[in-house]
């Protein structure tokens, strides 16, 4: 794991910046997941990791609501069909459920619903109450009894048709029962295999020399999309009834009634499903459904929770991806105690030392883990230098016996420190002085903002250390920078290492130097691998500004921020000359960096701290003699908001925040998240609150949605 996803920045502690930057980065990465478990049935990280992905996201999206994302994973569910079936649009659409992870999450949810219902204290809720099945989601559609289609989720409003596969299903009725069944039906549920059936699956693929599923869940989707349906067939596939979509006419007015219904019509639903009528039922359900979790032959990940009378969630209706009407109370995150071997320290591109954990090998998770994160220093003193302390006391020693916990990092946490079982060996770890870096620079603790010594270690050879060195040539050529195909992380280690790459400008050269390099020799390097690998190096000569000053790598200008700064000054030169000039303490052209959208003292001295190293004004002549940087696209400077600060807030009903924070921009407009008395107009939607406020009580001209594209001539 690098050391950027080991030290994620809490999500009450981001700049607004950072934060736009972080719900980029999140978009993909969720997308990513989204993709590999909805698409390929190969999920690379645990529940518990994706549910901290998202409620990362969702922690910062509630902070800063004017940055929500198009792309966010807040307004998507699952992903887009894969395109080996016919695809199907599904009437009603099929939207996934937030999340709670504790019983005061169970207890707002319950307000909520108070809130919106406008109902008493000493009015009863009632809530069905089941376990959440880890497997696919299926809609199955009658037309007259009859099954007519089957079609997975997929993105939530679009699925793939696999109906010839789940008529092989012996849970699935061909027709239903009963004499008032509705014209139209749409009965949904989750398609599973048993533990059993899936060890039994395993053990014949084995021995047919085919590859092993990692998991049920994954076993019962592979199953399902087999383009032959007589192997699902073979398949021990299970199916329960839980919900429904599309209706032409309700059987009963509950949901507890409708559970009934499936079942009379030839379902089966989980025995184990209940009516609970306060929320102390509802956890001692969760809490005996925990109990009972290891003993249960199929997975769940947690229960689902929700109202039980119909009216009432129609009342209640949806908000974004979900419903309001329920929430998926999970499981804690799965732990395991092992044996911590050694503490091993990486260095990142800003030089940051991150120890990792090397672990005996174990199993959480259905995952093999070998590495675990220790944070800092701070945090392997016991001293919660993460902001995740360990119990008074517990700091953390090579050969201690420690409980870790695959949470929301790419590779585990430590969460205690098993001290009965300490060794007389284990000593406290001593943090390295010295960079473990071939120069073995001084290592340095960071300052923070009040002065006391922060938690940050950090190498002190800057450009010169090698451990930095590589790592920023990842950076530039990363997709957010100069996104140069085929020098991927690897190659770029392998051409350091070889000497051939020892910064930017030495990539744009490669090419000349092949004759004496001769990579066509490498192992994994051919005549064709080598061309499209230059051609993709001379289509990267003609760069934009804001990917140029990304990926220059100054600490604190992520591509947001180096957006920003390519927007205020337009050209490379004129952002080189304002550099240097900060550089010297030039007062104007410090004052100017700092009056831009987005930027602030943090940014301006990391940008005086790069460009007063000679060594990095180096890099950056040699660079720039190889490529030739296009200057960033100039706002419009005759229009009505040109030059004017403009605050959106609310709810937006004609466009999403990230539309109307493009046009403004387009326009000529700045766009701030806060209303200061700088702000010339604010935008107020539904709902707009503090903001407003704020904007009345500075005099701000304040416009509706309407009034605003009447402004700008929309």
């Amino acid at each position: 794991m690098s050391a950027k996803l080991a030290n994620l920045i809490d999500a009450d502690k981001l700049t607004e910046a950072q934060a736009a930057a972080e719900l980029k980065r999140l978009a993909k990465v969720i997308a990513e997941h989204d993709r590999r478990y909805y698409q390929e049935d190969k999920p690379s990280i645990s529940d518990a990791e994706y549910d901290a992905l998202r409620q990362r996201n969702d922690a910062i999206e509630a902070r800063f609501p004017a940055l929500i994302r198009k792309d966010s994973p807040s307004r998507r569910v699952g992903a887009a069909p894969v395109g080996r079936f016919r695809k199907v649009r599904h009437a009603v659409p099929m939207l996934s459920l937030d999340n709670a992870f504790g019983e005061s999450d169970v207890l707002d949810f319950e307000a909520r619903i108070r809130r919106f219902l406008r109902l008493g204290e000493d009015e009863t809720i009632d809530f069905s109450a089941e376990p959440k099945i880890d497997g696919l989601s299926m809609s199955l559609r009658y037309e007259r009894g009859e099954l007519v289609t089957a079609a997975t989720r997929g993105d939530g409003m679009e699925g793939e048709d696999v109906t010839a596969n789940i008529r092989t299903l012996h849970d699935v009725p061909h027709k239903l029962k009963g004499r008032h069944v509705p014209v139209a039906c749409e009965v949904r549920g989750e398609v599973y295999m048993t533990k059993q059936a899936f060890l039994a699956l395993n053990e014949r693929q084995k021995a047919a020399g085919e590859p092993v599923f990692a998991n049920p869940r994954n076993s019962a989707a592979g199953s399902l999309r087999q383009k032959d349906p007589a192997i699902t067939a073979t398949r021990p596939l299970g199916f329960f009834a839980y919900a429904w979509g599309e209706m032409s006419d309700m059987p009963t007015d509950t949901q507890s009634g409708m559970i009934r219904w499936f079942e009379t019509c030839g379902f089966r639903t989980n025995p184990l499903t209940k009516l609970c009528h306060s929320l102390e039922q509802l956890i001692a359900f969760h809490r005996k459904i925990e109990e009972e979790r290891a003993e249960l032959d199929y997975d769940i990940d947690g229960v689902v929770y929700k109202v039980n009378r119909l009216d009432w969630q129609e009342r209640l209706g949806f908000v974004s991806r979900s419903p309001r009407w329920a929430v998926a109370h999970k499981f804690p995150a799965e732990r395991a105690m092992t044996v911590l071997r050694d503490i091993e320290i990486q260095v990142g591109r800003t030089g940051a030392l991150t120890p990792v954990g090397k672990l005996e090998p174990v199993g959480v998770g259905g995952v093999i883990v070998q590495n675990v994160t220790l944070h800092n220093e701070d945090y392997i003193r016991g001293l919660g230098g993460n902001g995740e302390a360990l119990r008074e006391g517990r700091d953390i020693r090579i050969g201690d016996t420690v409980i870790i916990q695959r949470a929301g990092d790419v590779i585990p946490q430590v969460v205690d420190v098993v001290i009965d079982k300490r060794p007389k060996s284990a000593r406290p770890y001593r943090f390295p002085k010295k960079c473990p870096c071939p120069l073995h620079t001084d290592v340095v603790r960071e300052e923070t903002a009040t002065g006391e010594e922060g938690a940050r270690a950090r190498c002190s050879g800057e450009f010169a250390c090698p451990f930095q060195k590589v790592e920023h040539l990842k950076l530039f050529a990363s997709r957010r920078a100069f996104d140069i195909e085929g020098l991927g992380e690897k190659q770029i280690a392998f051409f350091f290492e070889e000497g051939w790459v020892k910064e930017p400008a030495d990539i744009f050269t490669l090419p000349a130097r092949n004759r004496t390099i001769k990579l066509e020799g490498q192992e994994g390097y051919g005549e064709t691998s080598v061309r499209n690998l230059f051609a993709a190096i001379e289509e990267r000569r003609r760069i934009p500004l804001d990917r140029f000053i990304y990926a220059l790598g100054i600490r604190h200008v992520g591509d947001t921020t180096a957006l920003a700064l390519a927007r205020g000054y337009g050209s490379w030169k004129a952002f080189h000359d304002a550099c240097l000039a900060v550089a010297k303490g030039d007062p104007e052209a410090i004052a100017e960096m700092d009056a831009l959208d987005q930027i602030g003292n943090t940014v301006i001295a990391a940008v005086a701290a790069y460009f007063s190293e000679s060594h990095n004004r180096g890099i950056v002549e040699r660079l720039t003699k190889e490529v030739t940087i296009l200057d960033a696209e100039k706002p419009k400077k005759d229009t009505a908001i040109a030059g004017k600060t403009v605050v959106f807030t609310g709810t937006l009903e004609q466009m999403t925040r990230d539309e109307a924070k493009a046009m403004a921009e387009r326009l000529g407009a700045k766009v701030s998240g806060s209303v200061s008395k700088k702000t010339d107009l604010v935008v107020a939607g539904p709902g707009a609150g503090s903001k407003l406020a704020d904007a009345r009580k500075y005099g701000i001209e304040v416009l509706t949605e309407d009034e605003w594209f009447r402004l700008v001539g929309r």
